[in-house]
């Protein structure tokens, strides 16, 4: 038996989420910039926390229009751990950008390119897949695609972490360094993680 609701479903969300996805490649794109051409920093870092903002206004946005919505296209649950999902990825990313200058890191490890590479294309498959869910179809390819690089960024995670116990670093060094690839790291799982609750929210609508 196929469940009709006679009340409007807001689609604004949709729109939202795309609005969300599209922050998150802005500002990892600005990380890899700012990770390629450090210690010149041009403004990025500054840029960054302004992108930290704008996720903060486009969460806030979502979660108003959640609480005053009542009947929504897709589960509310699913709505909100979405929201906050792609939150933290330019939270982490932030959290990063912030780091560089406050640690006074004077260039970037060979793994922290290779993780901010890895968070760019991840945000790039998310904001794909977000311009496509309202049809809830075809989009296997995105968050396999996600999963695979988030193992990309899992082994360079522990190969960067290695590198930092065996070469006889500055202590000091190693804690700065390990903060910074521990939220590079966690910025891409959430990367994963929102691409999993898409996935639940197509099954549970196909």
């Amino acid at each position: 038996m196929v469940r009709l609701s006679l009340l409007p479903r807001d689609r604004t969300f949709f729109d939202l989420f795309i609005e969300a996805g599209h922050n998150t490649v802005y500002t990892a794109r600005l990380l890899d910039e700012m990770m390629r051409t450090w210690p010149d920093d041009g403004g990025l870092a500054r840029d960054i926390l302004k992108a930290e903002q704008e996720g903060d206004r486009i969460t806030h946005d979502i979660v108003q229009r959640l609480n005053s919505t009542f009947v929504t296209p897709i589960d509310r649950e699913d709505i909100y751990g979405l929201a906050t999902q792609m939150d933290d990825i330019v939270d982490y990313t932030e959290e990063v950008a912030d780091f560089m200058g406050l640690y006074s890191i004077e260039a970037p490890m060979d793994q922290a390119l290779g993780l901010t590479e890895v968070l760019l294309k991840s945000c790039e498959q998310l904001y794909g897949l977000l311009q496509n869910l309202r049809g809830f179809k075809d989009l296997d390819h995105y968050w396999i695609e996600i999963h695979r690089l988030e193992n990309d960024g899992d082994r360079i995670y522990r190969d960067a972490v290695a590198s930092l116990f065996s070469n006889g670093i500055d202590p000091m060094v190693v804690i700065r360094w390990r903060d910074l690839f521990l939220r590079l790291e966690r910025a891409i799982d959430a990367t994963e993680t929102s691409a999993s609750i898409i996935e639940g929210i197509v099954i549970k609508n196909s």
